[in-house]
């Protein structure tokens, strides 16, 4: 075999050329099998090899030309980049020496942006998968005002803008009511924004058309048990499962809401099921929760163990994990899992308790709310403490009615926080306190700063927030917030352990009636860094008497593991987790947990199990 480029010659059976490396062409057949030209002359084997070789010389030309180009391009916009960027840290400079910024909030502010534009980007890019397969759903007349339509939706979507976007394919789908695919799309979408009520209709609409559509039958699941309807929420998802019966995620769903139901052994059958399918560490989690409430400790441990080795930031099975250990008597090892999962969900309060620090009558002796944003106020203000995240859907269209309302905001940013929105919750506060407000709206944004910076573990710019907080507020009550916040913080971090005593003694003094709980836990910690573990214990267990806390029953059960009590240890302990229990963020929860995990879970399904040559998603 002769090579077409040094024309080395080469054994048959090899693919590269012995002298030049390039790889060997084949051509096989003779000379009489090339057609002949008007002379009647046949085209000789080297002419042909030739044109070959030119033709694939002109295409690694424009190959490199066109890389060249891309290389070009990609450096100007990296230059551009870099220019954008300076430029806007000059300006970020110059307006911060003109005291109109403040670092911190704008940067916080910016990455909130980018959070923002990356839900919208992943939105659009589900709407792009499916667009095609929502207009090749649609039959009869009215195409080209569908077409039309899922155009603007399409460039609403380009321009950040999903609201309008949503609002468009709700107006398509009226068009065309029978469109399954364009149903399903804007089901699941209000679904991952929380908005439960309009969700349900559009999954309903869907599988009257498709009774086996896997995932609608799924989101239909969840819905359902959301709604407080277990026995129809069952039903989809054994229906699911009998389509898929490899599928993760309607196992998963199944145990969770039977587990929610109190019926742990089929629980128990169908997450092991699901484990089986994909070693998932919140189904890992989940099962040892249920082996520990049944008794079998051994079992609980191994699950959990495997559960925090997959997830080590998997806070709810670091506690349950450390309850086993204390059952078994190791207290030690118990002790470690405690602290671990505290670091991990730091010092967070109890969104119902954390209200209490927008004033001493809550957030009542501030201005009053009107009209639509007074209804979804009260909405979100009911369902906070069950549901945080449809409590955001509702404090977002509250101030959509009222944008400028200071008692929105801070509802706004307080919830937030609880959802872990941290950046959001920051920038929110310290636009209130930038406009300067009286003292009632100043100090309820201070405590909600604080109690963001807080949650996000951020101790040490607490601090400093805490000491501006009492260099501007003049009230008792604002001042015992600051005092004590700052004293929580310093704990945290261990450091000034004597002043942040002294910054609990005085929050004590100054602070009211029904909110000592939280200067007396901040006291108590502090005593606990100090090692002064019996005062701990005292100071932990009278402001327990006051207001129970997750987290305040946590310190509690490190103080008295500290001082060799482990009974008591493990009732307060035990205390705390079913107080977290509340709420999906909390240290604990069986059945919240459970379904927080389907939601992010579902987040994902159609997006990766509709690409194709990709993997299928967990639950296809």
């Amino acid at each position: 075999m002769i090579c077409q480029v040094c024309g080395a010659a080469n054994d048959l059976d090899q693919e590269f050329c012995r002298k030049c490396q390039n790889k060997l062409l084949v051509v096989s057949g003779s000379s009489e099998t090339y057609d002949e030209g008007p002379s009647g002359e046949g085209i000789s084997l080297d002419e042909h090899l030739l044109e070959r070789v030119s033709v694939l010389e002109e295409i690694v030309k424009r190959s490199a030309e066109t890389l060249k180009a891309l290389l070009e391009g990609f450096h100007r916009q990296e230059k551009n980049g870099f220019v954008i960027q300076t430029g806007l840290l000059a300006l970020k400079d110059l307006l911060e020496r003109k005291g109109l910024l403040v670092e911190q909030e704008f940067v916080e502010l910016w990455e909130g942006r980018v959070d923002q534009h990356m839900t919208v980007l992943e939105k659009r890019e589900r709407f792009l998968e499916r667009k095609e397969r929502i207009l090749a759903e649609h039959k009869g007349a009215g195409r080209e005002r569908l077409v039309g339509l899922l155009g603007d939706a399409e460039l609403a979507f380009f321009a950040l803008d999903p609201e309008k976007a949503m609002g468009i394919l709700e107006e398509a789908w009226k068009l065309d009511r029978r469109n399954a695919e364009l149903a399903f799309f804007l089901g699941e979408s209000w679904f991952n924004d929380g908005e439960a009520g309009k969700a349900a209709p559009a999954l309903k609409h869907v599988l009257e058309r498709r009774p086996q559509h896997f995932e609608a039958l799924v989101y239909s699941g969840v819905l359902e048990n959301d709604l407080g309807r277990p026995e129809r929420a069952v039903d989809f998802l054994k229906r699911a499962l009998a389509l898929r019966p490899d599928a993760f995620l309607p196992a998963f769903a199944l145990g969770a809401i039977h587990a929610g139901a109190g019926q742990l052994a089929k629980a128990e059958v169908l997450l092991k099921r699901a484990v089986q399918i994909e070693e998932n560490a919140q189904a890992l989690s989940l099962l040892g929760t249920i082996a520990y409430e049944r008794g079998r400790l051994r079992d609980a441990i191994d699950a959990l163990q495997r559960a925090v080795k997959l997830d080590p930031d998997d806070e709810d099975g670091l506690f349950q994990l450390g309850l086993c250990y204390l059952d078994r008597g190791w207290t030690q090892k118990a002790a470690e899992r405690f602290q671990a999962a505290l670091e991990l969900n730091p010092n967070r309060i109890e969104l119902q308790e954390a209200s209490k620090l927008l004033g001493p009558a809550g957030a009542g002796m501030l201005p009053g709310l009107k009209g639509p944003a007074a209804d979804r106020a009260g909405r979100a203000a009911a369902v906070a403490a069950r549901d945080p995240q449809k409590a955001l859907v509702l404090c977002r269209r509250a101030l959509k009615a009222d944008p400028e309302n200071p008692t929105l905001q801070i509802a706004y940013a307080l919830v937030c926080s609880a959802v872990g929105r941290t950046v959001e919750a920051v920038a929110t506060t310290r636009r209130i306190l930038a406009l300067k407000p009286e003292e009632p709206i100043a100090a309820a944004a201070w405590a909600t700063l604080l109690e963001a910076l807080r949650a996000e573990g951020k101790f040490r710019e607490g601090t400093q927030v805490a000491g501006e907080m009492l260099d501007t507020v003049t009230s008792n009550y604002a001042r015992s917030i600051g005092y004590f916040q700052r004293a929580a913080a310093r704990a945290e971090m261990g450091e000034q352990l004597d002043e942040a005593l002294e910054d609990a003694e005085r929050a004590l003094r100054l602070s009211p009636r029904d909110m000592r709980q939280f200067p007396l836990a901040a006291k108590g910690w502090v005593h606990y860094k100090r090692k002064e573990f019996a005062r701990a214990v005292e100071c932990l267990s009278r402001a327990a008497e006051l207001g129970e806390t997750p987290t305040g029953l946590a310190h509690l059960g490190l103080a008295y593991l500290a001082v060799g009590d482990a009974k008591a240890a493990r009732k307060a302990l035990d205390r705390a987790k079913r107080r977290g229990g509340r709420s999906i963020e909390r240290l604990g929860g069986l059945e919240a947990r459970m379904l927080e995990q389907i939601r992010r879970n579902l987040q994902l399904t159609e997006r990766v199990s509709s690409r194709p040559g990709r993997r299928k998603s967990r639950i296809g």
